[in-house]
């Protein structure tokens, strides 16, 4: 099956468990949990801390992840550099993932307009692996221009963008542009039922680590009334709390209240959550609207 075809559902960014080092069980059972609702895992992102992984731990995580998972598996190599990018996407390759994400530089970021679309190229043209472009600037401190995913989507490697910006105006200028087979992946929670009624091809979503099934459900129901309300009182309420605390620990906190992992730690700079009432009690709340009547 094609990867543009996996992808047309719910891709999970998996967070990293950690007990000291990768605490390689609890990554076998969030995977067998998350798979109960999700279409596609994406290790290695924003939400499992690739920043703060060694290039040994990441190889690892990758292998563990394709080892284990029934789904297909999304790879992050975001990277500063065209040749560092291209040994994580071979790491990727090498571990059995389908298809790999990157990024723009996120330290020296482009100095003209069409320095992102070479460095996207340059990757492209020297890897195996399709690749899904990451749009993310309050991290990397710049937006993926919309004529530079479009020109990027003429590269037969490149065949999707995710976007966590949160600005619903930008992706639909981004659909507007690209063909009909370049994924449009929302990856801003809050906003994946917008997106799905705008045409959106699936969404990348730190909530589903914790909530697999309900957004299932969502995306199946995404264009009636159920989906709106799973969206408007079971994710965005979550959605919201993680944004007070981030997505990495936010996430491992609603998988301990959840059973699921044992431990909700993060490595510095992140620090955990010191008093996660508010996000449990969230997350209780979305469950219960989940196994409401009104299906």
């Amino acid at each position: 099956m094609p990867i543009q075809n996996a992808l047309r559902g719910i891709t999970c960014p998996i967070v990293t468990p950690f007990d000291d080092a990768v605490d390689e069980a609890a990554l076998e059972s969030l995977l067998e949990h998350v798979q109960t609702g999700v279409d596609a895992v994406f290790p290695c992102g924003t939400t499992g801390e690739f920043a703060s992984l060694s290039p040994d731990e990441r190889r690892r995580v990758l292998e563990v992840t394709v080892d284990c998972a029934e789904v297909p598996v999304v790879a992050g190599a975001a990277a500063t550099s065209v040749a560092k990018t291209v040994e994580y996407v071979a790491d990727a390759d090498a571990a059995g993932a389908d298809a790999a994400v990157i990024v723009p530089p996120y330290f020296h970021t482009a100095n003209a307009p069409d320095g992102d679309r070479q460095f996207f190229e340059a990757v492209a043209d020297r890897v195996s692996l399709p690749l899904l472009l990451y749009n993310i600037p309050q991290c990397t401190g710049q937006r993926i221009d919309p004529e530079t995913v479009a020109a990027a989507a003429d590269h037969d490697r490149i065949v999707g963008l995710k976007d966590s910006s949160g600005d619903l105006e930008y992706f639909l200028s981004v659909q507007r542009k690209v063909p009909d087979e370049f994924l449009c992946l929302q990856g801003y929670d809050a906003l994946l039922v917008p997106a799905l009624r705008m045409g959106a091809d699936g969404g990348v979503n730190a909530l589903s680590n914790a909530l697999p099934d309900v957004f299932a459900e969502t995306i199946e129901r995404a264009q009636d009334a159920r989906g709106a309300r799973l969206q408007r009182e079971a994710i965005t309420p979550v959605f919201e709390a993680c944004t007070e605390f981030g997505f990495a620990p936010a996430a491992k906190a609603a998988l301990v209240h959840r059973g699921v992992l044992p431990t909700d730690d993060v490595r510095p700079p992140l620090v955990p959550i010191d008093d996660p009432a508010t996000l449990e009690t969230a997350v209780d709340r979305a469950l219960e609207v989940a196994d409401s009547e009104d299906r």
